[in-house]
């Protein structure tokens, strides 16, 4: 391996870094939330809704297998906005149960998910797809829709949605319907947590600024030294966050 082997090829690696820091964009402010307000699986759990959306129309014949067109945004959409709107219910009425109720949701969409599969020959990689994500494969052709959903959502939430708690799922199911196609489910967990982590207890200005940095940081490396050393892009962005949140915990610690 060279010195070569590690340039930058931005014909390849420039929409998927798009991707990733309009993926950024959102989950960053919403992880913060979400650390805030304690319910840590929400982002799992509507990921993994989603993500059951567009298996179900799959299997149904009304979208393609492997997801991605406007049909498959439509299911993922329709799925995370029921389960925003079920989660709004339960948070109103049964609010000490909430996270327990948010993790069963996780575990049964996920275990229909693979019923679902089951009969499908290319289930399993299907699954793995929708999970790990594809983001080395994405185009500037998909980014134009997610970019301006993103800019709705933010203005949406900090022109109106701060104060009234119950706009936050559905914003956050808005987002996530989105990102789930773009990087997978394990992506959209890290982004929205792992920055979340190392601004904990900073202000919401630092925070922000650190944890844009965190979360720009993470896909930039990720991507960057994924291709030469031949590993998933997904995964590999997902550990390189989680390295680049220990060393902020590190110099924070140190700072004090």
């Amino acid at each position: 391996m060279s010195l070569a082997d590690f340039h930058f090829d931005w014909s390849l690696l420039g929409p998927p870094l798009l991707a990733g820091l309009l993926v950024v964009s959102t989950h960053v402010l919403l992880g913060r939330k979400v650390l805030e307000r304690g319910i840590i699986f929400i982002d799992l759990t509507i990921a993994q809704v989603a993500a059951l959306g567009v298996i179900i129309a799959g299997a149904a014949g009304l979208a393609p297998d492997e997801g991605g067109d406007w049909r498959s945004q439509v299911a993922a959409g329709i799925a995370a906005l029921l389960a925003a709107a079920l989660l709004t219910w339960t948070e109103r009425h049964f609010r000490k149960l909430q996270e327990a109720l948010i993790g069963s949701l996780y575990v049964l969409s996920a275990c229909v998910a693979i019923l679902v599969l089951t009969g499908n020959p290319h289930g399993a990689e299907h699954m793995q797809e929708l999970l790990a994500g594809q983001i080395l494969w994405t185009n500037m052709a998909q980014l134009w829709p997610v970019a301006l959903l993103y800019a709705v959502v933010l203005a949406v939430w900090f022109l109106w949605a701060q104060s009234r708690p119950a706009a936050f799922y559905f914003l956050f199911a808005a987002v996530v319907t989105a990102s789930v196609q773009l990087v997978g489910v394990y992506l959209v967990f890290a982004t929205l947590i792992l920055p979340a982590l190392a601004t904990h207890g900073l202000s919401n200005r630092k925070g922000l600024a650190v944890g844009y940095a965190v979360g720009g940081g993470g896909y930039a490396l990720g991507l960057w030294l994924s291709v030469p050393f031949d590993f998933p892009a997904g995964p590999f962005i997902v550990v390189t966050l989680a390295s680049l949140v220990l060393l902020t915990a590190t110099v924070r610690r140190f700072l004090r």
